[in-house]
């Protein structure tokens, strides 16, 4: 068993290529192209690998093209408990467009994944588990998977005793959402655009942010974070709303920022870190990704610094 677990069911190789300007319908020539076994649940574990906390990885890869992933998290010694299937794992392009400091993702369809597979994984999943441990549930799902697939896992999960953090999108939150109290996920990270989804109306402003995340947070899940992007995060628990600034960075590569936001609030919910440093080190950990390329951390005292330098404030009680 391990005190963290992530899973991905949908992993990917990120392939990022660089250009100056991305202009749609023109020929470019790319500055650089990089490779990474990545998916969010993989991104995850690498960046709590970086920090130094202990962590298993499980899902699925296609056997044909793994060797990414096996070399990726055995020089970060994760502990690989993937399951393989025939095929390959898809690849995903993201043109990193350095003019405007964005990024263009075009992901392509995973592999088929059967009942059977999936029932693979699930025993992994839950074998490795602590019951007072942390499991993280990450990314898409395979097209072939019901959309309740995550809702089923937290479900089993928590019922041994597990805290469940769920970062998905699309159906499968709002399945999970609409699950019931017994399968609801201890803490969930939406972006804007995914909370606007599930309150069904926009979110102009950070008072409009505030308390939707709030009425998910009554619903049953105790902790709700939000990525706001450049205006930093929104943390909402039953007794506080904080709102974290982001610090000042130099933006080499926004590819996994979210993922790293995600390890941040593990590693500081696996320290037991009061909200407030929980909160720190959360943007620390995107911040500090954000530097260089890949799902990759900065050595230890230099998160360290960044979570000194960011601002955390009372956003509502």
């Amino acid at each position: 068993m391990s005190a963290v677990v992530t899973l991905t069911l949908n992993p990917a190789i990120d392939r990022t290529v660089t250009l100056d300007r991305l202009i749609p319908g023109a020929v470019h020539r790319a500055r650089s192209v990089r490779s990474d076994a990545g998916g969010k649940g993989v991104n995850v574990a690498r960046c709590l690998a970086d920090w130094g906390i202990p962590v298993a990885a499980t899902g699925i890869l296609g056997q044909d093209n793994a060797a990414p992933f096996e070399q990726c998290l055995a020089a970060k010694g994760i502990d690989d408990r993937f399951v393989w299937i025939p095929g390959e794992t898809r690849t995903n392009l993201k043109l990193l467009d350095l003019g405007a400091s964005d990024t263009t993702d075009i992901n392509l369809p995973g592999l088929d994944v059967t009942p059977g597979i999936l029932e693979t994984v699930r025993a992994v999943l839950v074998d490795m588990t602590a019951p007072d441990g942390i499991a993280v549930l990450a990314g898409s799902l395979p097209g072939s998977l019901p959309a309740d697939t995550y809702a089923r896992l937290t479900r089993e999960l928590k019922a041994r005793g597990a805290r469940v953090i769920l970062d998905a999108s699309g159906p499968a939150l709002a399945a999970s959402l609409a699950a019931g109290r017994e399968a609801l996920p201890y803490a969930i990270k939406p972006n804007r655009h995914e909370l606007e989804e599930w309150a069904d109306r926009p979110l102009s402003g950070l008072a409009d942010v505030i308390a939707a995340a709030r009425a998910l947070r009554a619903s049953g899940i105790p902790l709700v974070a939000v990525s706001l992007g450049p205006e930093g995060a929104l943390f909402a628990t039953e007794a506080e709303v904080l709102h974290a600034h982001p610090p000042a960075t130099q933006v080499a590569s926004t590819v996994g920022a979210g993922d790293a936001l995600v390890a941040g609030l593990v590693a500081g919910l696996h320290e037991g870190r009061p909200l407030a440093d929980t909160a720190r080190l959360a943007l620390a950990f995107a911040a500090g990704k954000l530097t260089g390329p890949g799902a990759n951390l900065p050595g230890r005292d230099a998160v360290e610094a960044i979570a000194r330098t960011i601002r955390v404030e009372e956003a509502g009680p």
